[in-house]
């Protein structure tokens, strides 16, 4: 399992359009919940993202998985 998808509770019983549905709609405390540090004054998708890169928080590698499966759900 993508330890992204894992991290951001697709182990815990939600499927992954539900994950990527709450994503959408509360990104910022899903991230923080899932254990990710991101400052509260970043509040675009591509500034977290970009964070999360630079911060060593993600991969490339999980980014490009976790973007794969958002396409794959039309997210």
């Amino acid at each position: 399992m993508n330890p992204l998808f894992q991290a951001l509770g697709g182990g815990g019983g939600m499927n992954p359009l539900q994950m990527l549905s709450q994503l959408k709609s509360n990104p910022m405390g899903m991230l923080k919940q899932a254990g990710f540090n991101v400052p509260d004054n970043i509040n675009s998708p591509q500034g977290i993202i970009q964070h999360l890169m630079n911060s060593g928080q993600i991969t490339q590698q999980q980014l490009n998985q976790a973007q794969q499966a958002a396409q794959n759900f039309k997210f």
